[in-house]
């Protein structure tokens, strides 16, 4: 283990100590909003996978009583996963174009106003996607589909502001602390993401034949988070030390910037490659839990908050014990190799769940691969957040925040169409699991090159 990495790549000066009502209030905002989210993931790709197969055969695609008994229903509709994945896609594409942007706007006018916009929209697009899930999928599948890839697209524009949160953090902190800061964010995700499962468990226990309540209660949550926003978050931007700079909306001199500098760009392509790799694991969880146990509902909600409550504990107590004495870039490498061994072992599961083999050994192994995975996760994307701040000038923050953002944004665009298509075209689904670990194994040589980058002077 190494001291935290000193380099002479620092922002400007900022605040005297730690802003901590920002802090507090940040955390709550994202705890929240996270709620929302925690709730719709679990089960939009079982509600989308039901839309697409009535949707295809409508179009003419056999039913399952009319297909060969020969033919795996996963394998022969590669089309129907494109379908699906796209709509998983569509949030962090939004979140991919929009995160720089609202970043930039950020840095110009504040941090509130964005994060209250946002918040807003978040109220809006889950109570469409309330409406969506009221559809049956059975009577109007076109519809349905329709409004959910409406209610994901607009989500993903309201929640790129996470990178202005992000920059919050980098407001309220000075850099000796700013894994710290991002850390919290993560607990943050952590916890919503821990009981938003949870409270998507209790509505479909309690209104089984209402799945729009899921859509209706994040935006419930969400407008609670507005709220509390509205009447406690402070402006963290301060614009008294220098005017903003002057800089279009779509401006792309942050995007060149950033990946051009060496002490920025490995860090923002490491981020992409981990989120990717990941992205293609997490996105098929759903699935692999109702392939391989049989799970229902319920006890797919349970599982995410299990990952949820690993997430928690990870970045906001272990994390936070060790970054006095772990480096950041000693963090990324460690989550690099747990990463990788966790997905693999995912892989193992759906492996094993074909076989006719000892099923306790599928329960061992999955607990044991998400557990060692989103510790993996959780240790390397804060410190790949505050690498990216610490090396950003102040004045830039919310802005090259947001291209970090986007980097994991276009991941996450990637991995969803990457990871369901390549679930479907086994019958093993081995191949989004081998896809993740090997990514991430390729990464783990760029380490030594980010810490060196790190110690080199920022060109202007």
């Amino acid at each position: 283990m190494q001291p935290a990495d000193s380099t002479s790549v620092t922002p400007a000066p900022p605040q005297a100590g730690s802003n901590r009502s920002a802090l507090m209030i940040v955390f709550l905002v994202v705890f929240i909003d996270l709620l929302g989210f925690g709730i719709v993931l679990p089960l939009l790709p079982r509600f989308a996978n039901d839309n697409v197969k009535y949707l295809l055969e409508g179009a003419g695609q056999p039913k399952d009583a009319e297909r060969p008994k020969n033919m795996d229903k996963d394998r022969q509709d590669p089309l129907g996963g494109l379908i699906i994945g796209l709509l998983m896609s569509a949030f962090s594409l939004m979140q991919f174009l929009f995160a720089p942007v609202w970043g930039r706007v950020s840095d110009r006018i504040g941090r509130r106003p964005i994060l209250l916009l946002g918040l807003a929209g978040s109220v809006v697009f889950y109570a469409l996607l309330g409406y969506a899930l009221s559809i049956s999928a059975r009577d109007a599948p076109q519809l349905s589909l329709v409004l959910l890839f409406a209610a994901r697209i607009g989500a993903g524009v309201a929640g790129a502001t996470i990178a202005t949160a992000q920059a919050v953090i980098a407001d309220s902190t000075p850099p000796d602390k700013r894994k710290h800061g991002m850390a919290l964010i993560g607990a943050a995700f952590g916890i919503g993401f821990t009981f938003g499962p949870l409270i998507g468990f209790a509505a479909t226990t309690w209104f089984p034949s209402n799945h729009e309540m899921i859509g209706y209660t994040a935006a419930g949550l969400s407008l609670l988070a507005l709220l509390l926003a509205i009447r406690l978050l402070p402006e963290t931007r301060r614009f008294d030390a220098a005017p903003p700079l002057q800089r279009h909306w779509l401006d792309m001199s942050a995007l060149r910037w950033a990946l051009g500098s060496p002490a920025i760009g490995l860090v923002i392509l490491t981020f992409f490659l981990a989120s990717l790799g990941f992205a293609a694991f997490e996105v098929t969880l759903a699935l692999l839990l109702k392939d391989s146990f049989n799970m229902d509902e319920g006890d797919t909600f349970k599982i995410f908050a299990y990952v949820g409550f690993i997430l928690m504990l990870t970045q906001g107590f272990l994390y936070r014990r060790l970054a006095k004495r772990v480096s950041e870039t000693a963090f990324m490498a460690m989550g690099m190799l747990l990463m990788a061994a966790g997905v693999a072992a995912l892989g193992a599961v759906s492996w094993l769940s074909r076989q006719a083999g000892d099923e306790s050994l599928s329960w061992t192994l999955l607990f044991i691969g998400l557990t060692v995975a989103v510790v993996g996760f959780a240790f390397l994307t804060p410190s790949a957040q505050a690498l990216v701040s610490r090396r950003t000038d102040a004045e830039r923050q919310g802005e090259v925040l947001g291209v970090n953002q986007s980097a994991a944004a276009m991941a996450r665009i990637l991995g969803p169409i990457f990871g369901i298509t390549l679930y479907k075209l086994t019958a093993d689904h081995l191949l989004p699991y081998l896809f993740g670990a090997v990514i991430l194994l390729v990464m783990l040589p760029m380490v030594p090159r980010i810490r060196r980058a790190g110690e080199k002077p920022l060109a202007a």
